[in-house]
């Protein structure tokens, strides 16, 4: 089989290159036409460089077509993979840090939150550019697969305003079915799930074992386990309070509800340093992305030095990418957990928003079955947080201020810990710092500059939390001392993703 494939975002070394790999491991594909894309020329060279390696070690005659023109990648593409992060480094930590300075502690900031809104904001701004380049120069249906942040949001603008037909995809679903496996004693493959809910708040409603369900019996196993109980806290208090094991991690899951992240003191109870930057810390994604980036820099020569990836089944991951253009391809039955546009999949969450539920792809496309309701505890936190979306969506589209304020307000956490009048003022600081790379919002930034020069001249300027630093901070290494432990590093580097363009 030849057809095109192209990867936008391309320089996030992690990821690009484990999608290729799990790509190429299907036989069929030995032959496809692949392109990659972005807007750091050097990135791109890099990730190029190790990728064309891996490919002629295998054996394979494909050569990577790598150019910083998207329409050039895109140009009768079957398939664009997105993993872009709009504005890169430097507005990720533009989420973080503002939303600091109003007393808004996230850990990731990639899905809700201010700084999850915000990433929004950007985000849906460049993808319906990217969806007009598809609309015109792809192969006619061709087909996002979308695997940026945030997931729902992104993907929700891809289907309604950009007319593309998109997918968005994760690993939660697969990382927490393998852990609630591990800790009711089986492996992965003979348990069961059904998954259902929005991405990063997805709720495990059915766990079996040759049809016996398990699902009762995954809070005792969770609060018996001696890791766990102590890596899980967020997560297994959920469980507790609403009888459903969600999908994401300690940190992530602690910044989309009210309840764990609103008082700096309350924070530390909620995590441990122990078990990295995913159970809870400040900022702690933006840290190991500014630390793996600086290592990779460094360490570039090593990885080339390396053996390269094997294109081999044992080594492909778990990642829907693959599977989900082989099952098209091919025919091959494939079953995973997809973000779609709800349109009655879950019947007491809103039609017009992004779910994640079950999904079979064979030739035939991709075919949604119903899940009906969700429990009612499970579907009331995600209602409130589709609402935040749908919000923050039409905000990013029309460029439309007061819808970013309203969203931020329902936000559930950023709506905790900040009055009105902090959201307000919030919103111009994250607008005028983000200008760049929020041009729907030109007219909006000025009139927030003058705010903002107002609130100073007449003494309402809210001052109270900004020298605050996050209750669970930790001080980023050096290029020197990660070298310390060098192979630890780079396999850490390699999990990296999704932080370019």
């Amino acid at each position: 089989m030849s057809f095109k494939v192209a990867f936008i975002g391309a320089g996030s070394v992690g990821f690009t290159r484990r999608l290729l790999s799990d790509l190429l491991t299907v036989p069929e594909f030995h032959d496809l036409e692949i392109a990659f894309t972005d807007i750091n020329p050097h990135n791109l060279d890099m990730v190029y460089q190790l990728c064309q390696r891996d490919i002629e070690e295998n054996g394979l005659k494909i050569k990577i077509q790598p150019t910083l023109d998207r329409r050039e990648a895109f140009t009768d593409a079957s398939y664009v993979i997105n993993m872009v992060r709009i504005g890169m480094l430097e507005a990720f930590e533009k989420d973080i840090e503002v939303g600091l300075r109003y007393g808004v502690d996230q850990c990731v900031g990639d899905t809700l939150a201010c700084g999850g809104i915000m990433y929004g904001q950007r985000g849906i701004a460049a993808i319906l550019d990217f969806c007009k380049d598809i609309r015109e120069v792809a192969k006619p249906g061709c087909i996002m697969l979308n695997y940026s942040n945030p997931n729902a949001m992104l993907t929700w603008a891809a289907n309604k305003y950009g007319k593309v037909p998109t997918l968005g995809l994760c690993h939660g679903v697969q990382g927490g079915h393998k852990q609630i496996a591990k800790a009711l004693g089986y492996e992965q493959k003979d348990v069961d799930i059904i998954c259902a809910g929005l991405n990063h708040q997805t709720w495990y409603i059915s766990v079996k074992h040759e049809g016996e369900d398990l699902t009762g019996k995954i809070l005792a196993a969770y609060e018996k386990d001696p890791m766990l109980s102590r890596k899980e806290k967020v997560r297994i208090d959920m469980l507790r309070h609403f009888g459903y094991y969600s999908t994401e991690s300690n940190g992530h899951l602690s910044e989309y509800v009210a309840w764990y992240r609103k008082n700096p003191e309350d924070i530390p109870n909620w995590l441990d340093h122990e078990f990295g930057w995913s159970n809870g810390e400040t900022g702690g994604y933006l840290r190991t992305c500014r630390e793996n980036r600086n290592w990779f820099e460094t360490d570039f020569p090593n990885w080339m030095a390396e053996p390269a990836n094997q294109f081999v089944p044992e080594k492909r991951s778990q990642e829907h990418g693959s599977y989900i253009i082989e099952g098209l391809e091919t025919g091959r039955v494939y079953r995973g957990h997809f973000n779609v546009m709800n349109n009655g999949t879950i019947t007491n969450l809103p039609d017009e928003c992004v779910v994640e539920v079950p999904g079979y792809v064979d030739r035939n496309g991709v075919n949604i079955p119903k899940v009906g309701d969700l429990p009612l505890g499970c579907a009331a936190v995600c209602s409130q947080s589709a609402w935040v979306q749908r919000l923050s969506v039409e905000a990013a589209v029309a460029g439309d201020r007061q819808l970013l304020v309203q969203a931020m307000m329902m936000d559930p956490l950023t709506g905790a810990v900040c009055t009105t009048a902090e959201i307000d003022q919030m919103v111009d600081e994250y607008l005028i710092e983000q200008a760049e790379w929020l041009p729907q919002y030109t007219e909006e930034i000025e009139r927030a500059k003058g705010r903002m020069e107002e609130r100073k001249q007449n003494g309402t300027f809210i001052t109270k939390k900004r020298e605050y630093k996050g209750a669970a901070r930790i001080r980023e290494k050096t290029v020197e001392e990660m070298n310390r432990n060098a192979q630890e590093r780079r396999k850490e580097a390699a999990k990296t993703d999704k932080t370019h363009q």
